[in-house]
């Protein structure tokens, strides 16, 4: 069998700068990613089998660490032990935007696309009806549910429930969680845990990567009075977030 398997995964969050980051991971000799971004093996294609996931990686070069960002993977409830079962040892890179932010970054981004025809608070509100059995159809191999995947918002940045998932397959050791603010405020500070925790020699931050696939500021205009229904809702996100693992917004 062919290829090798990847030492390391970064598995969200969507609309957090994994766009970014795979950018600036690119640059690094030490490291291999796949060209196109998201294969999304553990959620979508993991019927095609390992010797497909293998043959993604084939171009490693000797000496390289190889990898790959698909920030879904956080959020699939199945992900977590499919991982555990073929890659015991890897480790687990996690972006965390402002769980508020988060939510309604996705949102736009779903319109964008043309996958969302209802407006921010009808959305919102469709969402647990969308979602009602998603579980269910993605515990099979060839599972695959749309609105999971397109139209999971609030959901999406409920990140304590989707962390738990993963602590109770992996050592905390085997995670490391970042804001994905410090990523734009902060990034060498963030590019020197991100070569730390991958064990990858000093390389210098990458220039002229910038903040990619950003969203245009739709929420900027949307009624304070919703935003602040979001945190409200997100409430036990940030509590949770600050006492398990000292992250605050």
């Amino acid at each position: 069998m062919g290829g090798r398997l990847p030492e390391f995964l970064g598995v969200g969050v969507q609309k957090g700068g994994t766009t970014t980051l795979q950018a600036m991971l690119q640059e690094h000799p030490g490291v291999f990613l796949p060209p196109a971004k998201e294969l999304h093996f553990f959620s979508l294609h993991y019927g095609e089998g390992e010797g497909w996931y293998r043959q993604q990686f084939a171009a490693t070069q000797p000496g390289q660490r190889c990898g790959e960002i698909t920030p879904y993977y956080l959020f699939h409830p199945e992900v977590p032990a499919r991982i555990r079962r073929l890659l015991p040892a890897v480790r687990l890179i996690v972006l965390l935007r402002d769980p508020v932010e988060r939510c309604l970054s996705g949102l736009f981004h779903s319109r964008r696309l043309g996958l969302e025809p209802l407006q921010v608070e009808e959305a919102l509100k469709a969402e647990p009806g969308r979602l009602a059995g998603a579980e269910a159809v993605l515990a099979a191999t060839d599972g695959c549910h749309l609105s999971h995947q397109v139209h999971s918002y609030l959901s999406r940045s409920r990140y304590e429930q989707q962390l738990t998932r993963y602590e109770q397959l992996f050592p905390r050791e085997q995670l490391l969680l970042l804001r994905s603010e410090d990523l734009f405020r902060n990034p060498e500070g963030l590019w020197q845990r991100v070569l730390a925790f991958l064990e990858l020699e000093e390389w210098e931050l990458p220039n002229g990567v910038g903040r990619l696939n950003a969203g245009a500021g739709e929420a900027e205009h949307l009624d304070p009075a919703l935003v602040q229904m979001l945190h409200q809702q997100l409430a036990p996100t940030y509590e949770a977030m600050e006492r398990r693992y000292g992250l605050q917004w």
